[in-house]
């Protein structure tokens, strides 16, 4: 990418000048020097304050301290004119390690350089793909020794660096890697949560205050330090610019008076005050360095900036505007910068620009913002550069960019209709940033531009397309509906579009009146032999059991549909996934993965890939695919579908016996929805924690968890989620003495269900029958849930099924009988690694005499889920770093793991995994 493209060594980022003193913040430089003195139970550290508080000394004193240490020090420093350009700041930062780079594996060394753009990028790199990159970068090199990352100015970092930044700083613990952040105060970094630990400054008392001032040359007194003082409110940026100005030669300028304006615009207002002084040669060199704004110093001799070494730049020295060092001159404070800038004439301003932008021919994304910079009005050609500039940054993964470009774009675009198209491509763009609040001030501004009803519509779609991963179901669904109504006759396409939105809102919601209205706009659709997918889809997910036969029957031809499609893949996995045709949902899902589809954001009904894994037994690709919707997720700040993932990253945990573990993991997703806007993840959620309490042995209280899936006459809370939990809401209910309230409940949901019941769904409530059953009553009921072989797709249930047949041929005295089930059961459930249901098994065998010896699984309950997704995965031959790709981990983070779970496997090799595997103990952990 060409503002990338600068000579690597053109430019380091200049030493700060000989450190003073520093005053006051004794306390703030001691946590930060513990944190980069040796590997920190906190490896990231943000550090927050005001404009002027002194972050940037203290993230120097680190960095020097770090330094005589023998640390490795990467910085990156946020320019306000380059968050508009992809991937600029992690370009930055990692511009002094490009060989180590190039020692990356091939995909992870292809992301990184076409998010540089200095790969073919073909399609846009995976922003995981990316973060595992900078993650093992950074593991490799603290192979090496500490390594200190230091993010100052990270408020103006652009958005695509933001994103793979946050998601190595959720990564660091265990590793020789320190992170500080530097931010204003106020200002949001997303993925950078609040769990983070927080240095804030906040303004110097008043005893640090006087001896920062009388530290200062010719500090001042009277009533001019009283003033000083009282204005600086403990800033130690306006301290000493307060006492420099006062101290100046000639007449004493005025101290700002108390007023209406910030202390940062008191400052601007002192620091362009000092231009008038300056010679015509420093004032014109100040105002092309402020125009530029950049670290690269790469350009500036060809953009006509004075060297170090001109005269023009002492006196903006003497004054206290820029630092030089060596060859490099900079701002002293981006606070400099910004009041020089202002203070000129826009004509001056104008001028800077063009100079730049004539200079920078060879980097295009650079020059369209100059050129935007100096447009006084609207200008069909600078529109155009832009719109060009967003495609470059689009194909590299850099959508905040793209939308910045397009928004531009759409301001100087001299015609209105095509500053609205502009504007929707914008939003288009900006939906994969997250960032909702953007989008819908795009889509604002198209309704200003037009009253164009495909572009409204168009915009609808894209806010809506966002909206629905986040928690607000009802205010969406209000809004994606009533826009789909409105284009039902004149725009039937988009009317789908929208419906195709509402219909993933009223599965996540369970509202039923959401079903009718969905209903109601597609009845009113033309037929459309091109339409088909999406009517398809529509039906589906608002209401896959009404004509269910009818809705399998069509997916022999979208299957061969998407194999033609692969964006369609794992649209077609959802379809199938919620007609409980698991098995075609994990082979399109399988092959969606095994192409690396690039998705910068969770797509609606993401948590589908995981649920149907578990489903299908694949346990540990279910927890794989939770951890790259969490990961994605939490970076574009989607709660919803964080939850998601955290439901069925619960629910394996609680099969696996980790009930503590499943516990936190639903709280996490209970915290982050609204129950009654999100029914299906708190289906979800239930039937994790009661789970949690079987195996535990705890029956009362998870029959308590999972009645609350149904509605107090029994009808389900979720059409989708509620009614796989029929099995084990009977098995609670035997063992914790509430059997006719759920035989009333089975019955009632086997009713709804009649004949649009699936296989699956018929073999649970079999299973629940025998359950609830009189004794001499139950055994066709088992034998009828276990009557279709294809229901071992669904092993999990399958083994409960014939665990609970076994138990009852036990206890009729039918002990041979009980062998059989007994011993598939034992086998599926060790295969699995469900260690409650083993041990349940186990005891059923000894007790019909079968001779059940401690067998390999069982050295897995040492190990924790993650160990055991490791230990599986190293067993098929997958290199650390390989492993760490798929569990976005670092490669030392999985030798660690490694490292831990050998003796308590009872060996001492990686050669000896595969062994093991190929024993018993493959159940679980090889899932494939």
């Amino acid at each position: 990418m060409d503002e990338h493209a600068a000579d690597p060594g053109a430019i380091t980022r200049p030493g700060p000048d000989a450190p003073e003193p520093i005053v006051g913040r004794d306390a703030e430089l001691a946590r930060l020097f513990r944190a980069v003195d040796a590997v920190s139970a906190d490896p990231v550290v943000v550090l927050v304050g005001d404009v002027g508080t002194g972050k940037s000394v203290l993230l120097d004193s680190a960095v020097r301290r770090a330094g005589t240490r023998g640390a490795r020090v990467l910085r990156a420093d946020g320019s306000e004119s380059e968050s508009n350009l992809a991937f600029s700041a992690l370009h930055q930062l990692l511009r002094p390690v490009r060989a180590e780079v190039d020692g990356l594996p091939e995909r992870q060394r292809a992301a990184l350089h076409d998010a540089f753009g200095t790969g073919p990028a073909a399609v846009a790199p995976d922003l995981m793909v990316i973060g595992v990159a900078v993650l093992s970068l950074l593991s490799a090199l603290g192979d090496e020794g500490p390594v200190l990352v230091v993010l100052d100015d990270a408020h103006w970092f652009d958005r695509a660096s933001l994103d793979a930044l946050a998601f190595v700083a959720r990564r660091l613990e265990g590793e020789p890697v320190t992170m500080l952040i530097g931010a204003r105060a106020g200002e949001h970094l997303p993925g950078f949560g609040r769990q983070l630990p927080t240095l804030a400054l906040g303004p110097l008392d008043d005893a640090a205050s006087r001896v920062l001032l009388d530290r200062r040359p010719a500090g001042p007194t009277g009533r001019t330090r009283a003033r000083i003082l009282d204005q600086a409110g403990g800033n130690p940026l306006a301290l000493t610019e307060l006492a420099r100005a006062a101290a100046a030669p000639g007449p004493a300028p005025e101290v700002p008076s108390a007023g209406p304006l910030p202390l940062a615009e008191h400052l601007e207002q002192l620091f362009a005050a000092r231009l008038d002084t300056l010679p015509t040669a420093t004032r014109r060199a100040l105002l092309l360095l402020a125009a530029m704004d950049t670290v690269d110093s790469a350009i500036t001799a060809p953009a006509g900036l004075p060297h170090a070494e001109d005269g023009a730049w002492p006196p903006a020295e003497r004054a206290g505007l820029v630092r030089r060092t060596g060859r490099d001159v900079r701002f002293r404070h981006p606070l400099v910068r910004s009041a020089l800038y202002h203070a000129a004439p826009f004509e001056a301003r104008r001028e800077a620009h063009l100079q730049l932008a004539e200079t920078l021919r060879d980097a295009p994304d650079r020059r369209a913002w100059h050129l935007a910079a100096a447009a006084p009005r609207p200008d069909a050609a600078v529109s155009a550069e832009l719109v060009r500039t967003a495609g470059r940054a689009r194909r590299r993964g850099g959508h905040a960019a793209a939308a910045k470009a397009l928004q531009r774009a759409a301001e100087l675009s001299p015609r209105r209709e095509d500053s609205a198209r502009l504007l929707v491509e914008a939003a288009g763009a900006a939906v994969f940033t997250g960032d909702l609040a953007w989008v819908e001030e795009l889509a604002a501004a198209v309704r200003a531009r037009t009253d164009d009803a495909a572009l409204l519509a168009s915009a609808t779609v894209h806010v809506g397309r966002l909206a629905v991963l986040t928690v607000r179901h009802t205010v969406v669904f209000s809004r994606l509906i009533h826009a789909a109504e409105r284009s039902a006759v004149s725009r039937p396409g988009t009317a789908l579009d929208l419906l195709a939105g509402a219909a993933v809102v009223r599965f996540y919601s369970g509202e039923d009146a959401q079903r009718h209205r969905v209903e109601d706009v597609l009845r009113r659709l033309p037929r459309n032999a091109s339409h088909t997918w999406l009517r398809t889809w529509v039906r589906v997910v608002s209401d896959p059991r009404t004509d269910r036969a009818e809705l399998v029957s069509r997916l022999p031809r979208l299957a061969a549909e998407a194999e033609h499609r692969p964006d369609r893949l794992t649209a077609f996995a959802v379809m199938a996934w919620l007609l409980d045709e698991t098995p075609q949902a994990v082979r399109a899902y399988d092959a969606a993965f095994d192409r690396e589809l690039p998705r910068a954001l969770p797509e609606g009904l993401e948590g589908a890939a995981a649920w149907a894994y578990v489903e299908h037994g694949r346990w540990e690709q279910a927890r794989t695919a939770c951890a790259r919707t969490t990961a994605v997720g939490s970076a574009a700040g989607l709660d919803h579908a964080v939850a998601c993932a955290a439901a069925a990253d619960a629910t394996v945990l609680a099969f696996q016996g980790d009930a503590a573990a499943a516990r936190a993991r639903a709280e996490d997703a209970l915290a982050l929805i609204d129950p009654l806007e999100s029914r299906s993840v708190s289906v979800y959620t239930r039937r994790a924690l009661g789970a949690a309490a079987a195996a535990e042995g705890a029956y009362e209280r998870a029959y308590d968890q999972l009645r609350m899936v149904f509605t107090a006459d029994g009808a389900p809370v979720h059409y989708h989620a509620s009614y796989p939990a029929l099995a084990e809401l009977a098995a609670a209910a035997v063992r914790g003495g509430r059997r006719a309230e759920a035989a009333a409940l089975v019955e009632r949901s086997a009713r709804a269900l009649a004949e649009n019941a699936s296989p699956r769904l018929r073999a649970l409530l079999g299973r629940a029958r025998g359950l609830l059953a009189d004794p001499e009553e139950a055994e066709p009921h088992f034998r009828a849930a276990l009557a279709d072989p294809s229901l071992a797709h669904w092993p999990f249930e399958h083994a409960q099924t014939l665990l609970d047949l076994a138990e009852w041929l036990r206890r009729r005295r039918r002990i041979a009988e009980a062998r059989a089930p007994l011993t598939d059961a034992l086998e599926i459930f060790r295969r699995l690694g469900a260690r409650p249901w083993i041990e349940r098994a186990r005891a059923e065998a000894r007790a019909a005499g079968l001779d059940v010896a401690d067998s390999p699984p069982d050295a897995l309950t040492a190990l924790s889920p993650q160990q055991r997704q490791i230990i599986g995965l190293a067993a098929r031959g997958l290199t650390n770093r390989e492993i760490g790709e798929r569990l976005f981990l670092s490669p030392r983070t999985v030798g660690s793991h490694l490292y831990r779970s050998f003796p308590k496997l009872g060996i001492t090799a990686r050669s000896q995994l595969r062994d093991l595997i190929e024993g018993p103990l493959a159940a679980a952990c090889h899932q494939d």
